[in-house]
């Protein structure tokens, strides 16, 4: 049920208001205020999906309203209602933020569409917010020490700015929750992230998959198709496990970071993007430069910022918190309450040699959950964690 707020200060013009939204759609539930500060206080006490706000008032005009809200509840949109002397006010609020403005008397047609419209951008706005949480919570770096403290400081100044970035670290150790971290705090974050897995696509598709492809160019090539690069147009692309590119689709990702121009595959028909590239790799690839098998060109292109994610080993004064982290989470994921673990599992688990790194330890943390008294001790550690 959408709830709405309507602030003017003549009763008529209200009642017609009130009468007019109600018809519409009897699941509006509608509220008056009959000035500036009662309408203010209202907005301040409860949550409204929209608020149909008069210009010229006493005590407090529609401006003021709309500015003191956007303070306090700026994700709530404003229907400014103007008389015929308001129209150059009533533009200006748009520049402040309103949604858009109705002028008096109300055309029936225009103010019902302009309802519909302002309820579905807080409706658009509330799920954006939803779904922005959920990646935050899902994509956490967890830990205090100061190998990752380290991180989290680059991660900090790199990402507002526009320069690409070069994540390495041995498997499991949380490149792509770095990757996303940049992502998420940088001016692109409103735009995708798109990820490639470059080591899981055939070397003969990954040119495809980057760029896409244009209708009869190779077998299976039906249809023209859009490749990574011009879906993440204006965002990021991830390159994840970049040291198993092919050396032709090197060549292209170069041309793509130096001229932010692409072809599909069969094309020759040049496509403009603005991309951000991050990569990662648990390669070294200054050795695969030598063995012939990654460019150098490519690699100083890549590599402006460096950042190297420890691993579990580097940092295992890290892992109480992240047992306490991983224990929550799967167990909300499960539907089951979380277990605790006594000091002398969490000191065993934090001896032993992590080479699967963070993942491992997820894995390991899940089993003891699901296999593990209530209280996981040293002996459930011994019995279940390395098999």
């Amino acid at each position: 049920m959408s709830k709405i707020l309507i602030i003017e200060d003549e009763a008529a013009i209200r009642r017609v208001l009130v009468r007019i939204i109600r018809e519409e759609n009897i699941n509006y539930l509608v509220e008056e205020a009959e000035d500036g500060f009662v309408g203010l206080e209202m907005i301040e006490k409860n949550d409204y999906d929209l608020v149909l706000c008069d210009i010229k008032m006493p005590k407090m005009d529609g401006v003021e309203v709309l500015q003191r809200s956007q303070k306090i509840k700026p994700e709530i949109p404003f229907l400014m209602i103007s008389g015929h002397g308001d129209l150059e006010t009533a533009v200006e609020t748009m520049r402040l933020g309103a949604f858009d403005y109705i002028s008096k008397p109300p055309d029936l047609n225009r103010l019902l569409n302009a309802i519909r419209n302002a309820l579905d951008k807080k409706q658009l706005v509330v799920e954006n917010k939803r779904l922005k949480k959920k990646v935050d919570k899902n994509y956490q770096m967890i830990g205090n020490s100061e190998a990752i403290i380290n991180v989290k400081n680059i991660i900090d100044k790199v990402a507002p700015t526009e320069a690409r970035v070069l994540i390495t670290g041995d498997n499991g150790t949380g490149k792509e929750l770095v990757a996303h971290w940049i992502h998420q705090k940088s001016n692109r974050s409103k735009n995708a992230m798109i990820e490639v897995n470059c080591a899981a696509i055939p070397s003969e598709l990954i040119e495809s998959e980057l760029f896409g492809h244009v209708k009869g160019s190779f077998t299976g090539a039906n249809k023209d198709r859009a490749g990574k690069f011009e879906a993440a147009n204006g965002g990021t692309v991830f390159l994840d496990e970049v040291g198993d590119m092919s050396l032709s689709a090197q060549a292209k990702v170069l041309r793509a970071l130096q001229e932010n121009k692409i072809s599909r595959v069969g094309s020759d028909k040049d496509i403009k993007v603005n991309v951000r590239v991050i990569a990662a790799t648990n390669k070294d690839l200054k050795n695969e430069i030598e063995k012939g098998k990654f460019r150098e060109d490519l690699y100083h292109r890549l590599a402006v910022i460096l950042i190297h994610v420890p691993s579990l080993n580097e940092r295992i004064n890290d892992i109480p918190l992240l047992i306490e982290y991983f224990s929550k989470k799967i167990s909300d994921e499960q539907g089951n309450v979380s277990k605790t673990f006594s000091e002398g599992a969490i000191q065993l688990l934090k001896e032993y040699d992590w080479t699967g790194n963070i993942r491992e330890l997820r894995n390991v943390i899940e089993r003891l959950l699901i296999l593990g008294e209530d209280v996981i001790s040293e002996n459930d550690v011994n019995l279940f964690a390395k098999k």
